[in-house]
């Protein structure tokens, strides 16, 4: 915008040099012409009357001005001879002598071209020709056309300048309301803008404003009601399943054994979904600020914590291009990373068979680096990819029946949060492959 309105104004003066400059320099141009043309037909006319007196001082006079003025030429007379070049008979001395009519010859048809030669009758059949260079009247043109090219460039460069204070006082309202929706965007709902500038953005940014408060204050709402619901179910629950164990515990029935067991199950999955559920709260609470984070380091450390309990199902878990092209960096949040490495690893534990192999895989693309983790489990259809992260949905092939349907859902979220990106494939051989891309930092594989 602030080149665009920088444009304008110096299309604006550029318009106002054109209609006010030029016709001016075109009018001093005429003014030169016509008077050069004034002042040389005068001097011809002058020695026209000289040429014509006949007598001898006035032939001596002519010559002497001739000689001083420059190039003269003269058809002598039988009473006077000035001893001056004789013109070229041509159509403009015809004229001269026969219709007694001065002629002007520029020399060119565009401005003019080296000589002006102007021809003027005398009495006695004769003429007087002057032959007038115009190197002079050239360089007093380019003055004035250089003078004011000069001032235009000039005015043009004060314009350029003006117009860039100018428009960015104008456009500093638009960025503070820019910067905050790149803010709000990016999950800061605490985001404002200040009210400057003119009415219109003031009313503007005070309408921002207020729905940017109300909207946080919703958003809060709700999340603090999700982590407060989430967190006073669980001691409920956890009674109601010590309850359920002293039950089973008391009762010889097989019937209403197993019956208790059921509900024992299900009061754990219970527990396990309010568990998502404050996860997933935080997950979705305010955005810090994402900083570069060495990813291998991160992924080592969560591999180190999750191979003894691969181990203990003889699944290996193994990295690969961990070193490729140095230790990439990545920007994302503090936690946010291991929180997803977790979610991802434990889906693919769950579901790859006793022995199997689950690869993760650190490789950088462009200005992104991908971490991919592949398991050898079932795999998904394209119908299950399609619903994999949403809330409480949960596929046999990936999260078993003991899953909440939250573990994607907040992996999600957090590479959402960080600018990056989560999808779903199926795996070379089979299995299920999730690629998560993540920004670059701009210190990556140092």
């Amino acid at each position: 915008m602030n080149r665009q309105l920088i444009r304008s104004y110096i299309l604006l003066v550029a318009v106002a040099i054109l209609l006010f400059t030029v016709p001016v320099a075109f009018t001093l141009t005429s003014q030169l012409r016509d008077d050069t043309e004034s002042s040389v037909k005068r001097e011809a006319t002058t020695m026209a009357l000289l040429l014509s007196n006949g007598d001898r001082a006035s032939c001596e006079a002519l010559t002497k001005v001739a000689k001083a003025y420059g190039n003269v030429q003269a058809t002598p007379t039988a009473s006077c001879d000035p001893h001056l070049q004789t013109p070229t008979a041509d159509a403009a001395l015809t004229r001269a002598v026969t219709d007694n009519e001065p002629t002007t010859d520029w020399g060119s048809d565009f401005v003019w071209g080296k000589h002006l030669t102007v021809t003027v009758p005398a009495d006695g059949d004769a003429a007087v020709r002057v032959v007038f260079s115009t190197s002079d009247m050239t360089r007093r043109l380019w003055q004035i056309w250089g003078f004011r090219a000069a001032l235009a460039v000039l005015v043009l460069a004060a314009a350029a300048s003006i117009g860039a204070f100018a428009a960015r006082r104008i456009t500093a309202p638009l960025r503070e309301l820019n910067s905050m929706a790149s803010k709000f965007s990016d999950g800061d709902l605490t985001a404002r803008s200040p009210v400057t500038g003119p009415p219109e953005t003031q009313t503007l940014a005070r309408t921002l404003n207020q729905g940017a408060e109300r909207l946080d204050t919703l958003v809060a709402s709700q999340r603090i009601f999700v982590a407060d619901a989430s967190h006073q179910l669980r001691t409920p629950l956890t009674a109601l399943r010590l309850s359920l164990d002293n039950i089973a515990d008391g009762v010889d029935d097989e019937f209403v054994r197993e019956d208790v067991e059921q509900a024992t199950a299900e009061v754990v999955r219970m527990s396990r979904l309010v568990n998502g559920l404050l996860v997933l709260a935080r997950a979705e609470a305010k955005v810090t600020a994402a900083e570069p984070l060495a990813l291998t380091d991160i992924v080592d450390e969560r591999l180190t914590v999750w191979r003894p309990a691969a181990d203990e199902r003889g699944v290996t878990i193994a990295l690969i291009g961990g070193s490729i092209g140095g230790r990439p960096s990545v920007l994302a949040s503090p936690g946010h990373l291991e929180q997803v490495l977790d979610n991802v690893l434990s889906n693919a534990l769950e579901v790859s068979p006793d022995g199997g192999r689950i690869t993760v895989e650190v490789a950088s693309r462009a200005d992104a680096v991908v971490l991919s983790v592949r398991d050898e489990g079932p795999g998904m259809s394209d119908s299950e990819k399609s619903r994999a992260f949403d809330r409480f949905w949960r596929g046999q092939g990936l999260t078993g029946r003991s899953g909440s349907g939250l573990g994607l859902a907040v992996v999600k979220q957090l590479v959402t949060d960080d600018g990056g990106t989560v999808a779903l494939a199926d795996a070379p051989g089979g299995g299920l492959k999730v690629d998560i891309s993540l920004r670059a930092s701009p210190r990556s594989g140092g």
